[in-house]
């Protein structure tokens, strides 16, 4: 199964459908990253926040599929900001997946009372340049951020990875980085332990219709809206049912009535306050 790819403003592209690896288990992470390479996904993201880089590197040496077949994200955490640190940063979570460079790198958060993302985007531009990152972008960005780094800076972020589910579609914030060539990417794309997405309003009715479970329609949502998304799951029968979601299509009164489940209210850590 081909995976459709969305095209970066640099002129690169990222596969749409992607596998995320938060809070995997670092021992369980090479086997659970495995299973989902079997499974045909191609695009994995992690962070050295996660500390399970390693084990994504294990099951990419272990796969043999061909590096330029494969998309890998990784992430720098809050307190490698700054030019030295960042720099560091990156070098050490390429050592750590056993690759001489990333398909995307991203500035996890903003962390604004740090006051630092602005040398920091502007040493990932360093970074780019010097082959250790093909693209780069950001994770968690605000508008006031995102209008700092164009001000300040030369290059506009190739994505903005945000939480976004049916229950905070963060309208305004896609709608801005659309109109600034930015790609979004959904975060905890099926909600979160605290809030109970998948069992909610019409999404069983949705499902039944499609003859599929309320988690492919979630991530079908998500694809038809031009959002990367990256679904998480440590079951490979699950991986499998996420990976499956290009045979069908939701309708327009579908989509509208899944957009109607937002609450406005976030469910992960928040931007303004996570430094």
């Amino acid at each position: 199964m081909t995976v459709p790819s969305l095209q970066f403003n640099d002129g690169h592209s990222i596969p749409q459908l992607g596998f995320g690896v938060f809070r995997v288990d670092p021992a369980e992470t090479e086997r659970i990253v495995t299973d989902a390479l079997e499974v045909g996904y191609r695009h994995i993201d992690t962070a050295a926040l996660y500390g399970n880089e390693e084990g994504v590197g294990a099951a990419i040496a272990k796969s043999g599929i061909p590096r330029d077949e494969l998309f890998i994200t990784t992430k720098l955490w809050n307190t490698e900001h700054g030019e030295a640190t960042a720099l560091a940063g990156i070098d050490d979570s390429l050592r750590k997946l056993g690759l001489d460079h990333v398909d995307l790198y991203l500035i996890h958060w903003p962390a604004p009372g740090k006051n630092l993302f602005v040398e920091t985007w502007q040493t990932f531009e360093k970074i780019r340049d010097a082959g250790k990152a093909t693209s780069i972008g950001v994770s968690n960005f605000r508008t006031q951020d995102l209008d700092r780094l164009a001000a300040e800076t030369g290059t506009v972020p190739a994505i903005n990875q945000i939480e976004l589910h049916p229950f905070f579609v963060q309208q305004e914030l896609r709608d801005y980085d659309a109109a600034h060539g930015i790609l979004t990417e959904s975060w905890g794309p099926l909600g979160h332990a605290v809030v109970d997405v998948l069992g909610s309003g019409p999404l069983a009715e949705i499902a039944g219709a499609h003859g599929v479970a309320p988690a492919q329609v979630v991530i079908r949502w998500h694809l038809q809206h031009g959002l990367v998304v990256i679904p998480k799951s440590n079951n490979r029968d699950r991986m499998r049912q996420n990976f499956d979601v290009f045979g069908f299509e939701l309708t327009a009164d579908e989509m509208a009535a899944i957009d109607a489940l937002d609450t406005g209210v976030r469910s992960g850590a928040d931007p303004d306050t996570l430094n």
